[in-house]
């Protein structure tokens, strides 16, 4: 239990510095970055998540639960409804939701909003406990040597040494690759998707 809540209190760390980096992002991009709330292109289809926002994703639902139940209510059934539209189509375990290839989710689900995207508002339910690539995607970000990526939404006209002079490098010291590495030796599952982290409880193996 103290392993998981240094775990938890690194992960508020991360967080924070990730904040920081699309602060410096936005001040470099100005009316470059588009991203508000509403924008939602970037909640399509299925992706991989790691145990830290599986964990922190549980997190979000338990406090939903208590602060919203009806809402939480609608979470868990548009998570329910995905997994469904995955059955028999699923590049993993279907009971502990460990993701085994990514590169094999179907493509059906391409253009299904993430569970956690409420489609009234445009806006995500477990904002404050989102994955990490949701929170990385958008801005200008260096992701290899002298390669950026940027959502094809933003920089609209920019030129490619523009939009390499917004890049920011986020998780710079690779923080979240030790805490995640922390939690497999807890016994957490490996990676996963959203809809399997929003269903199951926040435990390691064998306490599912």
């Amino acid at each position: 239990m103290d392993r998981l809540i240094e775990i938890e209190s690194a992960d508020r760390r991360l967080l924070a510095g990730i904040a920081a980096d699309n602060a410096e992002a936005a001040r470099r991009s100005g009316e470059w970055l588009v991203c508000k709330p509403g924008c939602s292109s970037c909640c399509l289809g299925p992706f991989a998540i790691t145990a830290l926002d599986a964990l922190r994703l549980r997190r979000g639902m338990e406090w939903l639960a208590s602060a919203d139940p009806g809402r939480a209510g609608q979470v868990r059934a548009r998570a329910a409804a995905y997994l469904a539209a995955l059955a028999n189509l699923y590049p993993g375990d279907a009971d502990t939701g460990e993701l085994w290839d990514e590169d094999a989710l179907p493509d059906s689900l391409d253009d299904v909003a993430c569970p956690a995207l409420d489609p009234a508002t445009g806006c995500c339910d477990l904002y404050e406990w989102r994955p990490v690539t949701c929170r990385t995607f958008g801005p200008a970000a260096v992701i290899a040597d002298q390669a950026f990526g940027a959502c094809e939404l933003c920089y609209a006209g920019a030129t490619d040494d523009a939009i390499a002079a917004c890049a920011v490098e986020f998780d710079s010291e690779g923080l979240e690759a030790r805490l995640v590495t922390s939690l497999g030796e807890a016994g957490f599952p490996g990676p996963t998707i959203v809809a399997y982290a929003l269903r199951l409880p926040a435990g390691p193996r064998g306490t599912l």
